[in-house]
């Protein structure tokens, strides 16, 4: 079983705060909003400087996809963002500024709900894992695969930029390009399509 989420699929829809727009790839549970989604993966589009939304209980993993990189003021604590494909820990519900280095940005955005739990038969916190890879990688079932600056095949698809699969069962990953590989909790019987 696998869900392929293609790019051209997704509408810009603007940020909690109004600052920017943003284009969701997944969540859980499927069709949740902003205040109640336990995880969600999207990509960001930042144009301009300002505040980032603040959401409550929530982590989050940014990793820089386009552009020259962020300066971000976190909680009162200068955070230098300006390496691509290098994912970033924080907090959503701490005080984040952002002044862009030189121009747009565009951020994968990981979010989970702090505290959450699937609810499979052996309950587990919902923490999400965010890695950047290249090459050929085994993957398990639950995993979101989303193509960044080249191409990737996993389970018989090939992903052009930003193209997405969700994984039901495991599958070997050719990526060409720089690929983001997220490791998701989901309940048992959660479907993928």
């Amino acid at each position: 079983m696998i869900r392929t989420l293609l790019a051209s699929a997704r509408t810009a829809v603007p940020w909690k705060n109004g600052g920017g727009v943003t284009r969701e790839i997944a969540a859980w549970p499927e069709g949740a909003g902003m205040d109640d989604f336990v995880w969600r993966v999207s990509l960001a589009e930042v144009a301009t400087d300002g505040p980032f939304s603040a959401f409550p209980d929530v982590d989050r993993t940014l990793t820089v996809v386009e552009g020259a990189g962020m300066d971000l003021t976190v909680g009162g604590e200068r955070w230098l963002v300006n390496t691509r494909y290098e994912p970033r820990d924080f907090r959503g519900d701490v005080l984040t500024d952002c002044r862009l280095l030189d121009g747009p940005v565009v951020n994968l955005n990981v979010m989970w709900r702090r505290g959450a739990v699937s609810t499979t038969a052996v309950p587990t916190a919902v923490v999400p894992t965010v890695a950047v890879v290249r090459g050929r990688l085994r993957l398990g079932a639950g995993t979101l695969v989303v193509a960044l600056d080249g191409t990737a095949e996993v389970a018989d698809v090939t992903l052009q930029p930003y193209d997405a699969v969700q994984l039901g069962e495991e599958a070997v990953l050719h990526a060409q390009g720089r690929t983001a590989v997220i490791g998701l909790s989901l309940p048992a019987d959660a479907p993928l399509a």
